[in-house]
């Protein structure tokens, strides 16, 4: 049995007096690398009449090519027209489109398809177009005027050696495109008000905009005898068509901001233009001071210059059924402006080389600013839950850096929803609502976000803008540990709700970055369980880079300088002279400093001078409670008698920029967690900070800075719970002076990889070309992927909801328990 192709083609032609060239035209087609019973031939003929010699040209056609199917419109509708003709009548999977004067190379069809079926995100194929004899370009690449003027890049050069790379452009050539039927039926065919006349180049960004790609495929190749069909056009009714349709282009797909820029100007222009290329001058006819012929009311001017009025005018007259359309297509927008304008290459080419035209160009350019679309300068926000000010945690610490490194290159707004107390010269940082929120929503290209943002502010999840997802810190692991204090119910909702809301953010972003491998691994599972790893997303990379990569948390570019005395002789019981321990953060469920505890309990029997420091107990940010981890240890410590002796609490938070001088004074960083599911998926930020101060670490095993610790030799890793072992590798590390050497000498080395500047450029890089996920721009796909909101176990609101919470709180925890919850909730109402 005959192995089944792709599908069936449909090619479709239009001929528009020019018999001879459509049966040339035929023949090619005729010798084609395609099984002929999947090959569908349309004719569409333009109402052409007979041939110049007299004979009826379709029934030439008809008699030499007998299997044509053959359509006769009694009127000119033009290409856009008789392309959707052909359409109409195709039964194929794909339609292809060739120009009456083109000749198909054999292989054109094959290769177009063979992309096509490759990637789904493809919409068209733009063939590569040479002249008859192939000695010259046609079309090898596409550009695009701000005002909307179209151009065939390299056109005319001679053909050598080049432009046989494929690659994503703008948009096709009328003269050869091939696409699936249903693409260009879904994405409204050729827009029939343009007759002719960049109606490619409508077509091209109306792909774009709704999520396909137009990808050029130079094996696809044809061969054109260049404007054959329009040696009858007048030059003055092709300059109207030009600047009416350029009109109409612009008007369908620009953002309502770029609109607002670019119409006005290119309206401007049109006329400047027609003036230019009519010949006329403007000083013999000016009106303002009467030097014309008062006594009549005619003045001759050219066609040339009178076109372009028309074709306003002509705009004008189609506003109704433009903004008809505009509404539906922006409606429908699945990319940003700033993802499609990328690919404009010529936005300021000025079109025609005259001195009164580039006059007025160039003023007019800069009076609108119509080159801020086209700068490289995203528009881009950095979101966080977590409070900015001089006193940092992790999540705000990251934020941060991703917001200094975009500045460099884009327009960058650092908002938090909690408290902002920071500033920076070179981007806005400020606190935000919800309302502010969805104003910056409508201002970006791109939103950076991590935490519940998405969850507290649905509108984000139905945003169709670029959407990158900082998932560094599995919040729903911690819960396991950290709701432990809110009892058995309110435990089991909080897990299940951190989440949905985590599958939630799955679902809708476009880029995700997460602080390990391992973690990488973890995410991809949550990934496949919601949906994102399908076809689209694996065909786009099938390693998955694309959808999901590694942006571990970094360290500063520049290494640590004290600025101050912070530790040793300054605070009472700590002497110059003493050998520090630095616990460098807070002290939460997940950890284990108990442990660390009865070893240094241990340790200052061999080492009396020994000192455990821990850098921060109040978290920065208000609404993060204390933990019960903190009271226990507080508490150990108090029985092992061991505070403002060998154990030190700083009661608040160092600030960021402070950091550096308690890490030069310290002699061992330390970071100890219990053996559970968090630790595997964790990214201790704490031991990178240590890294950078070349401090040795000891650390418990089991999660990928440990990991890195063991490969690096850096430092010491112990069993979990072990106290004989952290005690043991506590004691090397601060007795053995070779040992110290030996993993100070190995941390140069290792510093230089987790710089910022580093760890960052996967953000950066994506950044420089923006672009949404493939499965998201496809409405089958996404009707498929699960929905967090479906069967959510959120908690529900209203006054049953209060009633089930007051409760569990009287049975949890007595009265109590119940005001302390009731002015957290007012406080939280407060800061909203």
């Amino acid at each position: 049995m005959k192995p089944k192709g792709p599908g069936k083609v449909s090619v479709v032609i239009v001929n528009y007096q020019g018999t001879n060239d459509t049966l040339a035209c035929l023949e090619g087609i005729s010798q084609l690398d395609w099984p002929i019973e999947d090959l569908e031939v349309i004719v569409v003929d333009n109402a052409s009449g007979n041939d110049d010699d007299g004979t009826d040209g379709l029934k030439t056609i008809s008699a030499r090519f007998p299997t044509a199917k053959i359509i006769a419109l009694k009127e000119n509708t033009g290409f856009a027209g008789g392309c959707n003709r052909g359409v109409d009548a195709a039964t194929g999977k794909f339609v292809a489109f060739l120009n009456n004067d083109a000749r198909p190379d054999s292989g054109w069809l094959l290769h177009a398809i063979t992309a096509l079926e490759a990637d789904l995100e493809v919409g068209c194929v733009a063939s590569k177009v040479l002249d008859w004899d192939g000695n010259t370009i046609d079309f090898v690449d596409a550009a695009l005027s701000f005002y909307g003027h179209g151009f065939k890049l390299h056109a005319g050069m001679p053909h050598e050696d080049g432009h046989d790379d494929a690659k994503d452009i703008l948009f096709a050539s009328g003269a050869a495109m091939v696409m699936r039927r249903e693409t260009f039926l879904n994405v409204g065919g050729f827009d029939e008000r343009y007759f002719m006349f960049f109606e490619d180049v409508d077509l091209g960004w109306r792909l774009w905009l709704l999520g396909h790609r137009v990808r050029y495929v130079p094996k696809s190749l044809v061969f054109h005898r260049h404007h054959s069909t329009m040696a009858r056009f007048a030059s003055w009714r092709e300059h109207y068509l030009l600047e009416r349709n350029a009109l109409f282009t612009i008007y369908k797909n620009y953002s309502d901001e770029n609109l607002a820029t670019a119409l006005p100007a290119a309206m401007a222009l049109a006329i400047r233009r027609g003036v230019a290329l009519g010949g006329n001058d403007p000083h013999a006819l000016d009106l303002q001071r009467g030097v014309v012929d008062e006594q009549s009311n005619e003045i001759s001017i050219s066609k040339q210059t009178i076109a372009p009025a028309y074709a306003i005018d002509a705009f004008v007259e189609e506003i109704p059924g433009l903004h008809a359309t505009r509404v539906a297509l922006q409606e429908a927008r699945q990319r940003t402006d700033a993802e499609i304008t990328r690919m404009f290459r010529l936005p300021l080419h000025p079109n025609i080389d005259h001195p009164y035209f580039l006059e007025g160009f160039a003023s007019t350019t800069k009076a609108f600013g119509v080159d801020r679309p086209f700068s490289p300068r995203r528009k881009i926000v950095v979101a966080t839950g977590d409070t900015l000010r001089k006193k940092m945690a992790g999540p705000a610490i990251r934020a941060w850096q991703i917001a200094l490194a975009l500045s460099r290159e884009h327009e960058v707004e650092l908002v938090t929803t909690q408290v902002c107390e920071l500033s920076h010269p070179d981007f806005t940082v400020r606190q935000v609502n919800g309302h502010d929120l969805q104003k910056l929503e409508a201002w970006c290209d791109v939103l950076v976000f991590q935490g519940f943002l998405m969850h507290e502010h649905p509108a984000l999840h139905r945003s169709k803008k670029v959407i990158v997802v900082d998932i560094y810190d599995p919040f729903h692991l911690e819960q396991l540990e950290q709701a432990r204090d809110l009892g058995e119910t309110d435990r089991r909702l909080t897990v299940r709700s951190a989440t949905e809301v985590l599958n939630q953010q799955l679902t809708r972003g476009d880029f995700f970055l997460c602080a390990s491998t391992k973690q990488r691994d973890f995410w991809l599972g949550q990934l496949a369980a919601v949906g994102r790893i399908n076809p689209l997303t694996y065909d786009d990379s099938e390693n998955l880079e694309k959808l999901i990569t590694l942006m571990p948390f970094g360290v500063a570019d520049t290494p640590p300088v004290a600025t101050k005395t912070a530790i040793k002789g300054v605070i009472p019981g700590i002497g110059l002279d003493d050998k520090v321990i630095l616990w460098g953060g807070g002290i939460y469920n997940w950890f284990d400093p108990l442990t660390l505890l009865h070893a240094v309990d241990k340790l200052r029997r061999r080492v009396p001078e020994v000192r455990l420091y821990f850098l921060g107990l109040k978290h920065p940010n208000p609404f993060v409670p204390e933990m019960q981890m903190a009271l226990d240890t507080r508490a150990l410590a108090q029985e092992l008698d061991m505070v403002n002796t060998h154990v030190f609490f700083n009661e608040g938070w160092v600030a960021y920029e402070d950091r550096q001088n308690y890490l030069l004074e310290a002699d061992i960083g330390v970071s100890t967690h219990l053996d559970h599911v968090e630790t595997a998926f964790s990214f201790r930020t704490r031991i990178l900070d240590y890294l950078w101060a070349s401090l040795p670490v000891v650390a418990t095993a089991g999660d990928s800075l440990a990991d890195l610790i063991e490969h690096a030799n850096v430092g010491q890793t112990v069993p979990p719970g072990d106290v004989d072992a952290l005690e043991e590798a506590l004691f090397v590390l601060l007795s053995d002076e070779s040992r110290i050497a030996e993993c100070k000498a190995n941390m140069s080395g290792l510093t230089d990889q987790l710089r910022w500047s580093v760890t960052l450029q996967p953000l950066i890089e994506f950044c420089r070309n923006p672009h949404r996920a493939p499965d998201l721009l496809d409405p089958d796909v996404v009707k498929m992927i699960s929905s967090p909101m479906e069967g959510t176990v959120f908690p529900p609101v209203g006054w049953r909801q209060d009633v089930r919470l007051v409760t569990s709180y009287l049975r949890e925890g007595g009265p109590m328990l119940l005001v302390r919850r009731v002015f957290g909730r007012l406080r939280r109402l407060r800061s909203s």
